[in-house]
This record gives structure tokens, C-alpha cells and sequence, in this order.
């Protein structure tokens, strides 16, 4: 059984994990913990737990429960107290407090969600993401990162505070990787802080596994506006050390002129600027989801589709 490793968080992880649990394959999710917005950021804050959003996301995707309890996991209150939390995070992160361990309270909502593979956070440590950008303003926190519109006209650092060591489960995934995918994702709030943890970016360029990058769907104004897929490319090479990539999967399906229109103020499409080989151009949108009412960070509205992303992948594995 080929070992897939996918390396993210948020949506886009979600987006790959969804699509190929449908296949005999082992899979592994390793995910960001700089995530600090809505929910998520509050619980940090308040009960000083680590970030359980991007987790969760990546356990309902790979769960194999009920319905009920999937949608129950990503249920959110919309009034009172709790308005805007989600009962999989607050769950989480109780279960991290009655565990004493966020390794293991992930391991426990795992086998109460009976998931297809594993869930391993990049750290086991508190970090906060931090900018410094061009104009010397300090961005504190990965919220107030994705809500930038300045950093495409510059950036002068992004790191982690305190600089943290990697999961030891991370490393050796990745290092037993037949495939590892990157992406799709925020790019400085997402991926970045992945590369940003001590051991990640030399398990990468030091790792056997092929490689692939799902390059995003649209580009966020203000942050990465007017990236090409080069332009993204170039990015990761410069946290990782190394154009590591064998597979970049490009989306050349174009969305309805309507929906373009919405997202305008948002971003524009990702054009791919690269004639190589390594480029996979398919088919890979899904169909327009709209944010839950109480969700307190917006998130984007055009999204993969998990189904047309894992045949992609699959494609790769089978070559491998």
C-alpha cells in the first residue's frame, strides 16, 4: 500500500484528504499550528490549548462515522457565549486538557471519528506567525496575516516566535513517504508555516517520496496578487532550499464569469506560466460553497474538487 503524506491546513487539506480516503492508500495529514483566527484563535487565548481548527477539518475528512457526527463536529453555535465556536474544536480541545496531550486528544477524536489514516500536528509547540514586512510593520498572529492586504509590496521576514522543533511523527512520515503533496492552501498562512519549523524543510529536499504541488485555485488580493504558478513556486523554494516538486497540478478549468465577478474583490484566478514537464493541467473545480453564517473568519468561495483532485493524485500513485 503506497504512503501518501499531505502537508497543509485549513480547506485545502480538507480538500485533498476528502478526496482520496476513498482509496486503498495510507494516508497522513500533517498540519499547521500557527492557526490563531476566529474559534480556534479564542481557545488559544483563553484556555492556552493548541490550535485545534486545521485538525479537525483534516479528522471529519478522513472520518469515517456517521454523517450525523461529522456534521456534528463541524457545528457551529450561533448564538450565546459560545456564537462562532465550532463543537469539534471546543471537543478538541477539552479532550487535550483531560489528556494532558494534544498528540493524544487528536489519537482519542480519531477513534471516536473511526478515521482513515492519521492526523500529526508539525509541532507539538505554541507558536505564533509573525510578519515583518517592507514598510517595518510587524503582522502578529496568523489572522492578522490573512487579513493583509500590504504584503505583496513586500516582506522583509515571516517566522515562527518561538522558533519550534518538529514533531518526530512528522519527520518520519514524511521521510516514509511514497508521495507527499503540498498544497492547495493560504501560502503564508497554510503552507509557509510548515517550512518555517526546525527539520521540516530538510526532511523535504532529504526525503525519497515524490513530490507534488496542488497550486491554488485563486490568488488573494493583497497578499499574493498577480502570482503566476511560478510565482508561487518560486515562494516555496525559498523556505525549502530546493525546487523539490516532480508533479505541479494546475487547475485549467475556468469558473462562470458570475462567480468570478463575486470573488472579485477577494483575488483573481491563478494563471500558469510554466512550460514543463512536471506540470498536470486538469479539470479541478467544485462546486461554490459559502461560509457557515457564524463562522468568524470569511473563507474563500471557489474551492477544489476533492473527487477530480484525489483521480489527479491517483494518477501519480499509480505511476510511482
Amino acid at each position: 500500500m503506497k504512503k501518501i503524506v499531505v502537508i497543509g491546513g485549513g480547506t485545502g487539506n480538507f480538500s485533498v484528504l476528502r478526496g482520496l480516503k476513498g482509496y486503498n492508500v495510507d494516508l497522513s495529514a500533517i498540519v499547521s499550528m500557527a492557526d490563531d483566527g476566529g474559534s480556534t484563535g479564542i481557545l488559544r487565548d483563553e484556555l492556552g490549548v493548541l490550535p485545534p481548527g486545521d485538525v479537525r477539518q483534516c479528522l471529519v475528512a478522513l472520518s469515517n462515522s456517521s454523517n450525523m457526527m461529522r456534521s456534528l463536529m463541524n457545528y457551529r453555535f450561533e448564538n450565546g457565549g459560545l456564537e462562532g465556536h465550532s463543537f469539534g474544536n471546543l471537543l478538541l480541545s477539552a479532550l487535550e486538557k483531560v489528556t494532558g496531550s494534544f498528540e493524544k486528544a487528536v489519537e482519542e477524536m480519531g477513534k471516536i471519528l473511526f478515521i482513515k489514516g492519521k492526523v500529526i500536528p508539525v509541532t507539538t509547540h505554541q507558536v505564533r506567525l509573525k510578519m515583518l514586512l517592507n514598510n517595518r510593520k510587524l503582522l502578529e498572529g496568523e489572522k492578522e496575516i490573512y487579513l493583509s492586504q500590504e504584503i505583496d509590496q513586500g516582506y522583509k521576514s515571516i517566522y515562527l516566535e518561538p522558533f519550534p522543533k518538529a514533531n518526530p511523527h512528522a519527520i518520519n512520515e514524511i521521510m516514509n513517504a511514497d508521495l507527499i503533496v503540498i498544497g492547495p492552501g493560504g501560502l503564508h498562512t497554510s503552507l509557509i508555516p510548515n517550512l518555517l519549523v526546525e527539520g521540516v524543510s530538510e526532511a523535504l529536499r532529504n526525503s525519497q517520496a515524490k513530490k507534488t504541488f496542488v497550486v491554488n485555485l485563486m490568488n488573494r488580493k493583497g497578499q499574493t496578487t498577480g502570482f503566476s504558478v511560478r510565482s508561487y513556486l518560486e515562494e516555496i523554494k525559498r523556505f525549502v532550499g530546493d525546487d523539490i516538486f516532480d508533479y505541479i497540478l494546475v487547475n485549467n478549468q475556468i469558473p462562470s464569469q458570475e462567480l468570478i465577478d463575486v470573488y472579485a474583490e477577494e483575488g483573481e484566478l491563478v494563471k500558469n506560466d510554466l512550460d514543463d514537464d512536471r506540470v498536470v493541467l486538469a479539470s479541478l473545480l467544485g462546486e461554490p460553497k459559502e461560509a457557515p453564517k457564524k463562522d468568524l473568519i470569511k473563507r474563500s468561495l471557489i474551492r477544489h474538487n476533492p473527487i477530480k483532485l484525489a483521480q489527479e493524485l491517483m494518477k501519480i500513485v499509480n505511476h510511482l
